[in-house]
C-alpha cells in the first residue's frame, strides 16, 4: 500500500548496482537529456562553421570538441546518477570548496577573453568557468544547511546558507556576472521557500534584489548598456538582439531549411548564448516547440518525484537543482526572443561549452540520484513517528 501511495521501490537486499540503478533510474529524464544533447550538436553542425572559418579552424572544430565534453558530461551524469544521495552529498561538498576558492582567486589569475568579465581560467587547450561547477555544490551544500536546521537542536543552517549565498552572488557581481548572480540567488530562494519560509521575508528579498538592480545600473556601466538595449523601443539590426530577433521572425513554422539560415554569418555567439535562434530560423518553430517541451518534462518529473519523498535534504537539493535547471533554460530562451536582458547564459545540453555541459552533466546526475526511487519506510513506522 505504501508503495502505491508513495511510489518507493522495494528494498531487495544484494541486488547488483547497475540492475538496481536502471530499475529505480527515472529514464524519461534521462532520455531528455540525451535527446537535448544530440538536438545540440545537430545545431552545432549549422551553428559553428561560420566561426571556425573565422578563427582559422577546422569547419567542424567546435562540433568535435562539442562531441567531446559531452561525451564526458554524459559519463559524469550517469556516474553520479548511481551514487546515494549521501556520496552525492560528500562529493558536492567537495567540489563546492574547490570551486568556491577558484571563484575567490579569478580576479588575480582569470581572464576575459576580451568579453569585458573576469569569468575564465585559461588553461592553454581549454578555458575554465569556476561558476558553473559552483551551482550543483551550493545547492546541495544550501539544502544540508536547510535540512540539519530543522533538526532539534539544528545548527542555524537558514543564517549559514544565507551568507554563503550573499558571498557568492558578490564574488559574481564584482566580474560581472548578473545572469549567474541571479541563478544562484533564485535556487536559494526556492529552497527557502520550500524549506517553509514567511512569505513577507521572501517579499522583502524581492524588494532587495530591485534595489539591488537599481544600484548596479547606476554605478555599472556595462550593466546599464544591457538593460538600456532591452527596454529601448527599437533593436538595433545590428546587434546580437537584433540578428537574433529577425531570424526567429524569418524561421516561422517549419524554418528556412537546414542549412539555409543566414543569423550564423552574422552572430558571434551563434554556438552558445544564440544557439536557439539558429533554431528557430532552420528548423522553425516546430523545434523550438519540442525543445521548450524536454526541458518542462525533465524539471516536472523530476518535481513530481520529489514531492513523495520524505528526506528532507535530498526534496530541497533536488528541488533546488530542478528549478535552477529550468530558469537558465527560460533565461537563455527569453534573452533571444527580447523577453529578458542579455545575460551571457548557455542554454543546458543544447549550447556549445565544455565548463557548461560537464557541470550540467554533474548537476543533471545529482538530480537523476535524488529523484530514483527508493524504499520510504512503512506506514506504522510514519504515523509512530509523527505522534
Amino acid at each position: 500500500m505504501t508503495e502505491m501511495v508513495y511510489g518507493a521501490a522495494p528494498d531487495r537486499g544484494g541486488e547488483p548496482i547497475l540492475p538496481k540503478w536502471w530499475r529505480t533510474l527515472d529514464k524519461w529524464s534521462m532520455s531528455c537529456v540525451l535527446i537535448l544533447f544530440v538536438i545540440g550538436l545537430l545545431l552545432g553542425l549549422a551553428a559553428s562553421p561560420p566561426l571556425a572559418s573565422r578563427n582559422g579552424f577546422d569547419p567542424f572544430h567546435y562540433v568535435e570538441r562539442q562531441a567531446f565534453f559531452g561525451g564526458m558530461a554524459i559519463v559524469a551524469m550517469l556516474l553520479t546518477s548511481m551514487m546515494s544521495p549521501t556520496l552525492v552529498r560528500r562529493l558536492a561538498v567537495l567540489g563546492f570548496v574547490v570551486s568556491f576558492v577558484a571563484l575567490a582567486l579569478l580576479p588575480f589569475l582569470g581572464t576575459d577573453f576580451g568579453k569585458g568579465a573576469v569569468r575564465w581560467y585559461s588553461l592553454g587547450f581549454a578555458s575554465l568557468q569556476p561558476s558553473e561547477f559552483l551551482k550543483p555544490g551550493f545547492v546541495v551544500v544550501a539544502a544540508w544547511m536547510f535540512a540539519a536546521s530543522q533538526e532539534i537542536n539544528g545548527p542555524p543552517g537558514r543564517l549559514w546558507s544565507f551568507a554563503l549565498c550573499m558571498a557568492i552572488v558578490g564574488m559574481l557581481v564584482m566580474q560581472p556576472d548578473f545572469g549567474q548572480a541571479c541563478l544562484v540567488l533564485f535556487g536559494w530562494g526556492v529552497m527557502y521557500f520550500v524549506a517553509g519560509a514567511p512569505m513577507l521575508l521572501l517579499v522583502c528579498m524581492a524588494a532587495i534584489v530591485v534595489l539591488g538592480g537599481m544600484f548596479a545600473y547606476s554605478n555599472s556601466e556595462h550593466f546599464a548598456r544591457r538593460i538600456d538595449g532591452f527596454l529601448s523601443p527599437e533593436v538595433d539590426p545590428t546587434t546580437q538582439l537584433g540578428y537574433a530577433t529577425n531570424a526567429i521572425m524569418e524561421g516561422g513554422l517549419f524554418g528556412v531549411g537546414v542549412g539555409e539560415g543566414q543569423v550564423k554569418w552574422s552572430l558571434p555567439d551563434a554556438h552558445t548564448d544564440f544557439i536557439i535562434a539558429v533554431a528557430a530560423e532552420e528548423y522553425g518553430l516546430i523545434l523550438v516547440i519540442m525543445i521548450i517541451a524536454l526541458y518542462a518534462m525533465i524539471v516536472v518529473r523530476s518535481l513530481l518525484r520529489l514531492m513523495r519523498e520524505r528526506d528532507p535534504f535530498i526534496r530541497l537539493a533536488g528541488t533546488g537543482l530542478a528549478c535552477m535547471f529550468g530558469v537558465q533554460a527560460m533565461i537563455n530562451m527569453g534573452v533571444a526572443v527580447r523577453l529578458l536582458p542579455a545575460k551571457g547564459m548557455t542554454l543546458p545540453f543544447v549550447s556549445y561549452g565544455g565548463s557548461s555541459l560537464i557541470a550540467g552533466g554533474i548537476a543533471m546526475g545529482m538530480l537523476l540520484a535524488f529523484t530514483r526511487t527508493r524504499p520510504q519506510g512503512g506506514l506504522g513506522e510514519i504515523l509512530r513517528g509523527r505522534g
